[in-house]
């Protein structure tokens, strides 16, 4: 009796790749493919009165879903630049974002001191 070839050979299966954001219809806002559309938003915006133990695992939770998003960096982004004041966003929480926001506004202070200094440095030389 005569066997197919490779009859005992299994295909392993090759995970599907994530299509780069870059690559995506360009017409379609960045957050059509955010992940967080399918959970509930309470996950990522604190109830009033929140007890601390509690925020801090909710955010966890919500960092959870964020770490998993195709379009982490646009919301990311989106939260830094608006600037969005509440929630999770791009994997960060407010407070986060703020330090993220201070450490940019620092950098770009020493940019320009920099800049001062090299042009004045040029000047004279």
């Amino acid at each position: 009796m005569l066997h197919p070839p490779h009859s005992s050979l299994q295909v392993a299966a090759v995970p599907p790749q994530r299509v780069p954001v870059r690559d995506r219809d360009q017409d379609a806002p960045w957050h059509t493919e955010a992940v967080c559309r399918r959970d509930e938003a309470g996950l990522f915006f604190a109830p009033s009165k929140e007890p601390t133990a509690s925020r801090l695992s909710r955010e966890e939770a919500a960092k959870r879903v964020c770490a998993r998003c195709p379009v982490m960096v646009e919301c990311r982004e989106h939260a830094l630049l608006q600037p969005e004041p509440y929630g999770v966003w791009g994997g960060l929480t407010a407070a986060e974002r703020r330090v993220v926001l201070a450490r940019r506004r620092r950098r770009d202070l020493e940019m320009k001191k920099a800049a001062r200094t090299n042009g004045t440095i040029a000047a004279a030389g």
